[in-house]
């Protein structure tokens, strides 16, 4: 019974560091998706997200839905994701990103809604 336990944990043990492994040093840009559980909430990655969220908002030009995209910050790279109503809206918002102090790249990942 203690070998099967001790199986088990060594098992499981290293179905964990497997899993890491996997994903630990995946560039941001790879067709892993990103999403708000991979922001890793430190404090200049909240206020990068903040003062884009911010820009963003203070903009009456833009649509509700852009008003509403998905800012995931995570060590300076910044992916944007949600439907808008045009390219511009997608490249305003790009820029609007860009300009934020601490922003190291940009990952436009915005779609553009079909009506």
């Amino acid at each position: 019974m203690k070998r099967l336990a001790a199986a088990m944990v060594l098992v499981g043990g290293l179905a964990v560091v497997g899993i890491s492994a996997c994903t630990e040093g995946t560039p941001a840009d790879s067709d892993v998706a990103v999403t708000a559980g991979d922001q890793p909430n430190t404090e200049s990655d909240l206020k990068i997200t903040q003062a884009i969220r911010q820009a963003v908002v203070a903009d009456k030009e833009l649509s509700v839905n852009a008003h509403n995209v998905k800012i995931i910050t995570a060590n300076g790279a910044v992916t944007l994701r949600g439907p808008v109503k045009s390219s511009e809206e997608k490249a305003n918002i790009g820029a609007k990103a860009k300009q934020v102090a601490g922003v190291t790249r940009v990952d436009n990942q915005i779609e553009i809604a079909s009506d």
